[in-house]
């Protein structure tokens, strides 16, 4: 029995930020008696709109005032989207789990084409992702990609306005703001293997704080934070970030963790592809053996070239 009547979760103050922290509040009061209160924290991210997130610079630029505010015992835990967590947390704070992985795939919006196999070196693609952009450039050579920034309605909103002929974002988002029935086509991991984490909701608390990570461990998903321990072993080997083209999707399957990775140069001209499988009790090992398998095949070389 937690000896606390209250929990303050720190959260971003989107809508996609604050309807994930109500999921993760929703599943803490099924074990906790005491108050669930959320605390909306701004972000360098959600501070800075004018300009692509690889200018700014992306480690932590959508969770480092909520990590201060946890470290500073302002809040007792913190939700983020997976995928905007670094591999390097700040000392004293630990990743302690995930609620089960929402679709991880991403998906293809559009008002004019029924199919990403439809483009052609016509078409205007909006993306706010590297990863996005250099694998549908490898998928239809020649096609126009523009930057696109906000949150899940306003891109939606800026595509139906015209800024372009197609729109491509995480589906985990669509499917939790209930808006999946904007999507044209859920792309199949073959077309675009997606981000590291995505689709997972990370919960960060102190790692000194054992009553709060014993109470989000009976909450989290055991084989999703296996995956994502993974994904993000590989990311760290690399050195990526979330505004590099580095992709990964591992999945747990009976007894073992089956992971595809995928680096690409930005215009997705040169792309390395491979995938590798490790027992359940060696996670981030699967993420090192994969990471060294792309940088044998010439991975480390695409990624400093982009780095410059």
């Amino acid at each position: 029995m937690m000896k606390k009547s209250r929990l303050i979760i720190g959260t971003r103050g989107s809508r996609l930020a604050l309807r994930q922290t109500e999921l993760v509040a929703a599943e803490i009061t099924r074990h906790f008696e005491g108050q669930v209160e959320i605390r909306v924290i701004k972000t360098t991210g959600d501070r800075i709109q004018n300009a692509p997130l690889s200018k700014i610079g992306s480690k932590g630029l959508f969770v480092k005032e909520i990590e201060s505010a946890l470290l500073q015992r302002e809040v007792d835990l913190a939700v983020h989207s997976m995928k905007d967590v670094p591999t390097e947390l700040p000392a004293g704070l630990a990743l302690a789990g995930t609620l089960k992985r929402e679709d991880p795939r991403d998906a293809f919006i559009s008002l004019k084409y029924k199919a990403v196999h439809e483009l052609d070196g016509r078409a205007v693609i909006a993306t706010g992702s590297m990863r996005r952009r250099s694998q549908i450039l490898h998928l239809v050579p020649g096609l126009t990609v523009v930057e696109i920034r906000g949150n899940v309605d306003t891109r939606v909103r800026k595509l139906e306005e015209g800024l372009a002929d197609g729109l491509i974002m995480a589906a985990a988002g669509l499917i939790r703001m209930k808006m999946s029935h904007y999507v044209t086509e859920f792309l199949d991991y073959d077309v675009m293997l997606p981000a590291v984490g995505q689709g997972c909701i990370a919960i960060e608390v102190r790692d000194d704080n054992n009553e709060v990570r014993e109470l989000i461990d009976r909450i989290s998903s055991r084989d999703d934070l296996l995956a994502v321990r993974a994904e993000r072993a590989l990311m760290k080997e690399l050195e990526g970030g979330c505004q590099i083209p580095v992709a990964a999707l591992a999945e747990v399957h009976g007894d073992i963790i089956v992971m595809d990775a995928m680096v690409s140069n930005l215009d997705g001209t040169v792309m390395i592809r491979d995938r590798s499988s490790a027992s359940l009790d060696s996670p981030e090992d699967l993420g090192t053996v994969m990471a060294e398998k792309l940088i044998k095949q010439g991975a480390d070389k695409i990624l400093s070239g982009i780095r410059r």
